[in-house]
C-alpha cells in the first residue's frame, strides 16, 4: 500500500481508500483519478492499495474471486488491515472513512462494502459490478459484458449473506459510461438494485437532475438521506470521469481510462461525503 497523508494533517480527519482498475498502478490512479490533489485540497488520508502481478497478471483486484471477496480472506482482509492501519497511523475518524475504486477497482470497492460494512461509512463505485456477480474469472467476463440480471432481493441476499452486519449500511455512489463496451451500463442498474435493495428503499428515484450535462439520480431513505446515486456520463466508454484544471470541483489528469468530460468523480463524491 501507499499511504498519502498531508502535512499538519489534523486528528479526526475522514479516510478514503482508492483503488486502481487493471493495467493501472496505485500512484499513477491516485495522482490521474484526483484524489491525491483532493487529499491535499480538503485535508484527508489517503490510501492507495498496489496490486501485484503474482496474484493477477493484468495488475485487476480479484473481484472475481471468492477466495478474495470473502470476509476474513484474501484482498479484501489485506484491504481491510490496510485501511485499519491507516485509520490508526493518522488519528483518523473511525466513522468517516471510504473505498473507492474504477473497474475491477470497483468491483472491489463493492466486495469491500459487501464484507466490510462495519469499516467503510460508503463508497464510490465507477465502472465496476455488483458484489457476487461472478466467482470465476470465466464468469467475470459474462458479469462484465452484457451483464447479468438478477432481481434486487437476490442482489441484496448475497450482500447481506457477506458479513453478520445489521446496519446501517454504507451509501453507495455509482459512476458509469453509457458508452462503455469494456463493463456493461447494465451493471449500472444492477449495482443500483442491489445496493437500494440492501438500504430498503425503492429502486425508483427520489429525485433526479443533471450534473454538468448528466444524468444524476439520488434515493434517499426515510429521514431523507440520500443513500444511493447513480451518474450516467452520457458517451463516455470506459474509464474514471475527471475535470483537469484547478476551479472548484475540478480535479484529476486525463490519459488511460482517466477521461476528460468536464466533471471530476473524486470530487463530486468528496462533497458528498461532507468533506
Amino acid at each position: 500500500m501507499f499511504e498519502y497523508r498531508p502535512d499538519g494533517l489534523a486528528a479526526g480527519r475522514p479516510v478514503v481508500v482508492a483503488l486502481h482498475g487493471c493495467t493501472q498502478n496505485a500512484t499513477g490512479y491516485g495522482q490521474g483519478s484526483g484524489w491525491a490533489e483532493l487529499a491535499q485540497r480538503a485535508g484527508f488520508t489517503l490510501v492507495l492499495p498496489q496490486q501485484q502481478q503474482a496474484n493477477n497478471i493484468s495488475q485487476c483486484f480479484n473481484w472475481f474471486s471468492s477466495g478474495d471477496i470473502t470476509r476474513g480472506r484474501g484482498e479484501a482482509e489485506s484491504i481491510a488491515q490496510m485501511t485499519r492501519w491507516a485509520i490508526a497511523d493518522s488519528g483518523a475518524d473511525p466513522k468517516r472513512v471510504y473505498v473507492t475504486g474504477l473497474s475491477a477497482g470497483g468491483g472491489m470497492t463493492a466486495a469491500m462494502l459487501a464484507t466490510y460494512p462495519d469499516l467503510f461509512a460508503g463508497g464510490g463505485v465507477v465502472a465496476g459490478l455488483p458484489y457476487g456477480c461472478a466467482t470465476s474469472m470465466v464468469d467475470a467476463y459474462s458479469c462484465m459484458y452484457p451483464g447479468k440480471d438478477l432481481t434486487p432481493a437476490q442482489w441484496a441476499a448475497k450482500v447481506r449473506a457477506a458479513s453478520s452486519y445489521q446496519g446501517p449500511w454504507p451509501t453507495v455512489s455509482i459512476w458509469q459510461g453509457s458508452a462503455d463496451y469494456t463493463v456493461a451500463p447494465a451493471n449500472q442498474r444492477e449495482l443500483m438494485e442491489q445496493w437500494t435493495a440492501v438500504q430498503d428503499v425503492p429502486a425508483t428515484p427520489s429525485a433526479t437532475d443533471t450534473v454538468a450535462g448528466y444524468p444524476h439520480a439520488v434515493y434517499r431513505d426515510g429521514s431523507g438521506r440520500t443513500v444511493v446515486e447513480t451518474y450516467t456520463i452520457t458517451g463516455m466508454g470506459h474509464g474514471q470521469p475527471v475535470d483537469p484544471g484547478t476551479g472548484a470541483g475540478q480535479c484529476g489528469q486525463a490519459g488511460a481510462y482517466l477521461l476528460d468530460v468536464n466533471l471530476c468523480a473524486a470530487a463530486r463524491m468528496t462533497g458528498s461525503w461532507g468533506f
